[in-house]
């Protein structure tokens, strides 16, 4: 055999050899399988997926396609925004100057069962609002300012009773005041104190850890906003108080009847109308509970996604309601009574914030 002729046959064997590793390519892309189950983030026309002619020639594969598995139900999170820098107050009468006890890594948003002057043993009105966490997870001051409790016996005057139904607290007394009163906030229910008397503490400190105990039925801490005094009966709706996350709201009513009597227990459901997210919450009345001087209020309902929502409740037999827009940061303030039924109107502006007359402490048992 030549040098030519090898060569030659070494050429037709290449050839052939090229040629069939083409076709099994060929066969193997047109024999991977798609799952029922998959969705194609292309969607294409049935007969877009043949083989296109181009000019008559060789034919060419149609547009490539990614196979993806079918998405399942969105999961069920618990994150929120990051809350408004304090202190956050739109208004000239809102007063947002508190960040939540508990860090933003936990549930740190009101139980919707515990807030602010709902009965949750009688006859004790719930004076606060309670923030479920794990147990020991760290409990943080809400702002700055110095330590004048940090002991068993809050709610009765006595240190060391171990019987009170704070349990562990904390007393903050802050560094500043609203219309010349003096603001103060409460943690309860503590497994541990860190804080001790007289110590100043700043916005983010860790005073103790979250327990259950005092009158709880599991591990959560009480939080408590009070203004003027530091006593049970100065005490005000922290959902007030809080800043809400970036972008919610707070609703905020005074439900009456005709004669204006404010309505108490009164159970009110407020419904997201774009995810029909819906929540329940409760009026509340006299008691050891106070109202805002500017709203003179008995329904907060904080943390609300700003949107559209519709408020509704049961008034004598029937069924009433309305839609109100909840905006990002701010107050959305209604009021209602019988027969003229809703108002959206704000408050008028006050000419001067007039606290309560605070009652004697509760005696010692």
């Amino acid at each position: 055999m030549t040098k030519h002729s090898f060569s030659m046959d070494f050429e037709k064997t290449m050839k052939i050899f090229l040629l069939l590793l083409a076709l099994l390519l060929s066969a193997c892309s047109m024999n991977i399988g798609v799952s029922a189950t998959q969705t194609p983030v292309i969607q294409m026309d049935n007969s877009s997926s043949t083989l296109v002619q181009n000019d008559g020639a060789t034919p060419t594969l149609g547009p490539f396609q990614f196979y993806l598995p079918t998405p399942g139900a969105a999961p069920v999170s618990g994150w929120r925004p990051p809350l408004y820098p304090i202190p956050w107050a739109v208004s000239p009468y809102d007063h947002f100057y508190f960040a939540r006890p508990i860090a933003a890594d936990q549930v740190n948003w009101p139980l919707a069962d515990y807030r602010y002057g709902g009965i949750f043993t009688p006859p004790f009105i719930h004076t606060g609002v309670d923030i479920d966490a794990p147990y020991g997870a760290p409990i943080l001051a809400a702002g700055p300012g110095t330590i004048i409790w940090a002991n068993w016996g809050l709610l009765t005057e006595a240190p060391g009773n171990h019987d009170d139904p704070y349990g562990q607290a904390v007393v903050i007394r802050m560094d500043f005041g609203f219309e010349d009163q003096q603001l103060y906030t409460v943690y309860a229910h503590m497994s541990k104190i860190i804080a001790i008397v007289g110590q100043h503490v700043k916005t983010g400190d860790v005073i103790g850890l979250v327990g259950s105990t005092g009158h709880t039925t599991g591990p959560h801490v009480h939080f408590e906003v009070r203004l003027g005094y530091n006593s049970f009966y100065d005490t005000y709706n922290p959902e007030l108080w809080m800043a809400p996350p970036q972008g919610w709201g707070v609703l905020v009513g005074n439900i009456g009847d005709d004669s204006g009597m404010t309505l108490q227990q009164l159970e009110v459901y407020v419904t997201n109308t774009v995810t029909n997210d819906s929540h329940m919450v409760k009026t509340y009345g006299p008691g050891p509970v106070n109202h805002d001087p500017y709203y003179d209020e008995n329904l907060v309902l904080s943390d609300l996604p700003a949107g559209l929502y519709k408020v509704n409740f049961n008034y004598e037999g029937r069924e009433v309601q309305d839609w109100m827009r909840i905006y990002p940061g701010q107050v959305t303030y209604f009021t209602y009574r019988g027969t003229p039924g809703f108002n959206l109107a704000p408050p008028p502006a006050p000419t001067k914030y007039v606290l309560p007359i605070t009652p004697p402490p509760l005696p010692n048992p």
